[in-house]
C-alpha cells in the first residue's frame, strides 16, 4: 500500500532497538542509496555528498573500532555503559551507512564563486542532511528501523583508514540500521503558534 510524503515523513522515527535480521536484499539497499544520492539536491548542483555502505561483517567492524576510538577517551568506570549502548543499538543492526562531504567539490566552488566562499561549507551541510533525511525515510519505508550518530571526528581517522576513504571527504554521520525489534517511545511537539508564523 503506498503512502502519502506527508505519512512517510510522520513514520520516520529514531530506532534504537534493532536486530542484524535482513529485511530486504543487499541490492535494494544500494539502489535507494544511488537513487537518493543521484536526485537529492545540492548547492550549484554540485554533488558533494559520498556515502559508504558497510553491510554485515562491515558494518560490525565499524562498531569495533568505534568502541576501541572510545576507550581511550572514555574514562574506565564510564565504558561499560558506552559499550553496553554501542552493542545495543548499533552493533546489533544490519548495517550502517556513512556520510560524506567531499570537501575538493566544496573548496572548488569557494574558488570559483568568491563572494560565496565562506557560504559553501554551510551548505554543504545543507545537502548532506537533505540526503540523510532522504535516505532515512526510504529505509522507514522499506521496514528497516535507523537512527543518525555523529562519533565523528573521534573516528574519522580510523575510518579513513580502514576503508580507504579518500583524504577530502569528510565525515559527518553514521546511521545504522536494523529491522525494528522495539519501537520508539512518543514523540513531544512544540505548539506550532510558536514555530511557524504566516503572513497573507
Amino acid at each position: 500500500m503506498e503512502i502519502s510524503f506527508s505519512e512517510a515523513v510522520k513514520a520516520r522515527r529514531s530506532y534504537y532497538g534493532i536486530s542484524s535480521e535482513q529485511v530486504t536484499g543487499d541490492e535494494r539497499i544500494h539502489e535507494l542509496v544511488g537513487e537518493m544520492v543521484t536526485h537529492l539536491p545540492s548547492p550549484f548542483n554540485s554533488q558533494s555528498s559520498r556515502v559508504v555502505i558497510l553491510l554485515g561483517q562491515q558494518h560490525t567492524r565499524l562498531w569495533d573500532l568505534t568502541k576501541a576510538e572510545l576507550q581511550k577517551l572514555v574514562p574506565p568506570e564510564n565504558f561499560p555503559a558506552t559499550e553496553e549502548k554501542i552493542n545495543n543499538c548499533f552493533r546489533s543492526g544490519y548495517g550502517t551507512l556513512l556520510y560524506f562531504e567531499d570537501q575538493t567539490v566544496v573548496q572548488g566552488l569557494q574558488q570559483a564563486f568568491p563572494s560565496y566562499a565562506d557560504n559553501f561549507p554551510v551548505w554543504s551541510q545543507h545537502a548532506s542532511a537533505m540526503l540523510q533525511f532522504a535516505i532515512w525515510t526510504g529505509l522507514e519505508l522499506d521496514g528497516w528501523g535507523a537512527s543518525l550518530q555523529h562519533y565523528n571526528p573521534v573516528i574519522d581517522a580510523a575510518v579513513a583508514a580502514a576503508w580507504d576513504i579518500p583524504a577530502d571527504w569528510k565525515l559527518i554521520a553514521q546511521m545504522p540500521f536494523g529491522k525494528p525489534v522495539t519501537q520508539p517511545g512518543p514523540k513531544e511537539f512544540q505548539p506550532l503558534a510558536e514555530r511557524i508564523k504566516l503572513y497573507r
